[in-house]
């Protein structure tokens, strides 16, 4: 029995999607907060159980016979996520899971400016210590992310960010099938492993290919971090959330989204998508 958390959301449920294409649907349980949302997994006979990480009385049933689990990562940047993660690992292990699997981030780091990436690293400490088997998804960043991260690029022609580095912009799609794959495999991954396009590109970079496919001379435009918050905050962005954001721009700059890895290559028996593929759709314009 696989048992998926999180099955309403993007990842998560595209996993789910992924993994009914190669096991029977009665080795798969999803566990989520609201089960009216997770209709169109029961009508493919998937049990759905209703799982919340903030209601640990929840969790023993939602996570009942499973040989393996895959937790979500919490997305709320207002939460207590590590909090919320250990409530879920102590349930899987006094549940007796076989294996617990955990959708991290390539940045996964103590010492990362980037908040999640500080959460990510603290919940796989919390797994190297639970005594269960683990495996760590360590992701590339979403590539639909550059949706908001670029700015108002079209009416200024500048991509204006508070620091610049590489980032190896990966697609969620891509992430959610390799999820299901290791899944399959019952156990053949151990550990972190690093799923990422086969590119990192910084902002200046995309800000060329940008320019390409418009046929405008889009530039990049570095700030100072302050700054760049205060103009965030005067366009009615909680000054919470700016300073969330800017530790992404931050921990690019560092280096910490830099990192490529084939594997992603590998488990998908084809080329990752990258920005190249998805810039197109992401500018909404024809090429």
């Amino acid at each position: 029995m696989i048992v998926v958390t999180g099955a309403t959301g993007a990842l998560n449920g595209a996993t789910v999607d992924h993994l009914i294409e190669r096991l029977p649907a009665g080795e798969i349980a999803v566990a989520v907060r609201d089960t009216a949302k997770a209709r169109r997994f029961a009508d493919r006979g998937i049990e759905v159980r209703r799982g919340d990480y903030a209601d640990p009385a929840s969790l023993p049933a939602a996570f009942a016979r499973a040989d393996q689990l895959l937790l979500v990562s919490s997305s709320d940047p207002g939460a207590d996520a590590v909090a919320l993660h250990r409530n879920a690992i102590e349930a899987a292990v006094a549940a007796g899971v076989g294996r617990i699997l955990y959708t991290s981030h390539q940045g996964a780091a103590p010492d990362t400016p980037f908040g999640p990436g500080r959460d990510h690293a603290a919940t796989e400490q919390l797994l190297a210590d639970s005594g269960v088997p683990w495996t760590s998804l360590r992701n590339g960043f979403y590539a639909h992310s550059l949706a908001w991260l670029l700015g108002p690029w079209r009416e200024t022609g500048r991509i204006t960010v508070p620091a610049d580095g590489p980032v190896s912009w990966t697609a969620r799609e891509d992430a959610a099938e390799a999820a299901a794959v290791i899944l399959a495999s019952k156990g053949d991954y151990d550990g972190p492993v690093t799923l990422t396009a086969k590119a990192a590109p910084t902002f200046t970079e995309i800000a060329g290919a940008t320019s390409d496919l418009t046929g405008r001379t889009i530039e990049t435009e570095i700030v100072p971090a302050d700054e760049w918050v205060a103009t965030r905050v005067a366009a009615g962005q909680p000054e919470f959330m700016a300073r969330f954001t800017l530790g992404m721009y931050q921990a690019a700059s560092e280096g910490f989204f830099a990192g490529v890895d084939p594997l992603l290559g590998t488990l998908l028996g084809r080329e990752p998508r990258t920005v190249a593929i998805f810039l197109p759709r992401l500018l909404e314009i024809a090429v």
